[in-house]
């Protein structure tokens, strides 16, 4: 029987046998299939070598499109795999997905790489990307496809497709070849002589693989668990042209210089001790006076905006993790328990039960809410050393948290000043650019039940809550992608990312509608009808956590501070050692206005210390020697401008107070 196939606005085929997508392309306009890739059908995406067997429509994916450039980008990781295994036959393969700027593969190799490798790898993907090898699609029963990586030896696919076959369709998915609805079969890709598993799709065949670069090597433990092996990681990343992946190399060493590890050692802000324990942050001097004075800058706004600061214990009794759920859904993440005379504690991951005690220590009327508590609560989280990166993830983290308690008439209002707030605090601390993310749970319509599993509440609740922040986002005309699946256990999430001078994106506030909890705890309050009723919870954290937004500000300013956020603003340089007391009184006098300042009373250079304070970022240098000291002067250094003559002291002030009162970013 004959069917129709839509090509878009390309226009359309009937045809009277399957026929690949590829080939109807071909025929409606051959011009458009040299710039596809795959094809979307019904919201899938598949193969060109995809056929047709009903009536259909499609529309044809690109590399100008997000799922292009991912295509593209995951093909290049079977390419290089397939360039490794010519050059180490006895390599055995883990995982190579694409990611957001790139691709990995994790390998298992006879001996480690060094950077000189990489070339040699390189070179090889270039003969194979000439050679046009097709990327073909075999789906093979799961007991064939085990038989097989056992023969080969391949240990980490043979673990893979073990894990499948007993956990099906549930099996990691970052893991897993996808497994067909119903039946233990599993889908490969081949080539060349390379086969892997894959869900797929694929560039039709590897010409189409032109602008690449491996860029580094890294260590990484078999499914980020560091009692598993160490393996080899080579990145690399592709681009439709050769300019945009010079503009990628570029941003690669812009951001190596602005590497909050680094530049957190080099300026005395942060560290970590592997002799205390890896994941755990030190603040030094500057980085503590930074995060004083976000502190403080988040603790005058909250309270002008009516919240309320609490502060809450470390540990608390397990049952208390068991009431809220966090035992049985985020167990994984959380420290074994601590015994204490009979009794198990449990250091806390969140802060929401805490507040939730504090709330309930009293009888509650309407007339109280909304109760808007807040704190500066450290929590610790188990992550596995294989995925712990500097201050961005890290096992023990401050966040700057805020539960909000209210009527359901309230709650609109309330997610709408958490949204307010949350970009005027973006705003102070120099972020302009930002993408506003709606998580929510699985999608009713095309999930099954048992995949609520690892969500508290009924779908209908969920549907609720998500159309009450859905609203509030339209409302307040925010553009949104929707991230299903993404919300965490208890309730969906705006998720707010920002963009740093870099253009990398980095999580930032986020705001919670949480159903569960409230009926979890019995969070009540007493209605105008003299009855109970359960009261709504608002979760919001605006930096996120002190450590990751401070790991963010370090490389988005590249350690160099806007003056109110500057852990030292004002450096004196006294030309001699007769200049020093006149330095020590310009500083009482900068001090008493609120300045942060340093005195230089070293016996060096003037010029060596205009340059170590350039080094260390210091936003303004002042040199003082007999011209100044006998005028009441300063001579003053901006570190971008350089010399800026000489200043009163009052006009140097209303400088520097102006900046720091209007929190001038860069």
């Amino acid at each position: 029987m004959a069917f129709t196939v839509q090509a878009g606005s390309l226009g359309s085929r009937i045809c009277e046998t399957p026929v690949s997508y590829g080939k109807i392309l071909e025929d409606i306009k051959p011009e458009a299939l040299k710039e596809t890739l795959a094809v979307r059908v019904d919201g899938d995406i598949l193969d060109l070598s995809s056929e047709a067997d009903r009536d259909a429509a499609f529309e044809p994916v690109t590399l100008n499109q997000p799922e292009g450039l991912e295509i593209l980008r995951h093909s290049a990781s079977h390419l290089m795999a397939a360039a490794v295994q010519q050059l180490f036959p006895d390599a055995k393969f883990a995982i190579g997905p694409a990611i957001e700027d790139g691709f990995y593969y994790d390998l298992d190799l006879p001996r480690t790489l060094t950077p000189e490798d990489l070339p040699v790898i390189e070179a090889r993907m270039r003969e194979l990307a000439q050679k046009a090898l097709p990327y073909e699609r075999e789906v093979i029963p799961l007991d064939e496809a085990i038989a097989k990586a056992e023969s080969e030896g391949q240990t980490y696919k043979i673990e893979i497709l073990q894990t499948i076959k007993a956990q099906g369709r549930k099996a990691d998915q970052e893991l897993a070849g996808e497994a067909e609805a119903g039946s233990e079969r599993v889908s490969t890709y081949r080539m060349g002589s390379f086969v892997d598993l894959c869900r797929g799709p694929h560039v039709p065949d590897s010409s189409h693989i032109k602008i690449f670069k491996l860029t580094r090597i890294a260590g990484a433990y078999w499914r980020g668990d560091e009692r598993n092996k160490m393996l080899q990681r080579i990145y690399g990343t592709a681009f439709p042209s050769e300019g945009e992946l010079k503009e990628y190399l570029h941003r690669l060493e812009e951001a190596a210089k602005r590497d909050h590890r680094k530049l957190g050692r080099e300026l005395g802000l942060v560290s970590i001790s592997e002799e205390a324990g890896a994941g755990l942050v030190f603040w030094h001097p500057n980085g503590a006076m930074v995060r004083k004075i976000m502190e403080n800058f988040l603790q005058e706004e909250l309270l002008k905006r009516d919240y309320e600061l609490v502060s809450t214990p470390h540990i608390a009794k397990i049952d208390l993790w068991k009431t809220s759920g966090h035992w049985n859904f985020y167990r994984e993440n959380m420290y074994s328990p601590i015994r204490v005379e009979n009794e198990e504690y449990m250091l806390k991951p969140m802060n929401c039960p805490f507040h939730i005690l504090i709330y309930k220590s009293q009888k509650r009327s309407y007339r109280d809410l909304p109760i808007r508590l807040a704190e500066m609560g450290t929590v610790y989280r188990y992550e596995r050393s294989g995925v712990l990166h500097g201050m961005l993830r890290v096992r023990g983290f401050t966040q700057d948290d805020a539960h909000i308690f209210c009527t359901p008439d309230q709650l609109e209002r309330e997610i709408t000043e958490c949204v307010d707030l949350a970009f005027f605090v973006l705003k102070a601390f120099g972020f302009a650019d930002t993408h506003v993310i709606l998580s929510t749970g699985p999608d009713p319509a095309r999930t099954r039940p048992e995949e609520w599993q690892n969500y508290a509440g009924d779908p209908d609740k969920w549907a609720f809550a998500e159309s009450i922040l859905r609203g509030v986002l339209d409302r307040k005309v925010v553009p949104f992608d929707v991230d299903v699946g993404g919300a965490a256990f208890y309730g969906p999430k705006i998720d707010i990312k920002i963009q740093d001078a870099l253009g990398r994106e980095w999580q930032g506030p986020t705001i919670q509608f949480d159903f569960n909890l409230s009926s979890r705890f019995e969070v009540e309050y007493v209605g105008p009808d003299g009855a109970s009723h359960l009261a709504y919870m608002v979760h919001r954290a605006l930096l996120g956590s002190f450590e990751r937004f401070m790991g963010c500000l370090i490389e988005h300013y590249g350690g160099a501070f806007p003056v109110w956020l500057a852990p030292v603003q004002v450096k004196i340089l006294p030309i001699t050692e007769r200049h020093v007391p006149y330095a020590n009184e310009v500083a009482a006098t900068l001090r008493s206005r609120g300045a942060r300042v340093k005195v230089d009373a070293r016996n060096e250079k003037t010029g060596y210390k205009i340059r170590e304070a350039q080094n260390l970022k210091i936003p303004y240098m002042l040199v003082v020697g007999d011209r100044e000291a006998q005028g009441k002067l300063v001579s003053v250094r901006e570190r971008r401008a350089g010399d800026l003559g000489n200043m009163s002291m009052d006009e140097f002030l209303s400088r520097i107070t102006k900046e720091i009162e209007e929190k001038a970013a860069l």
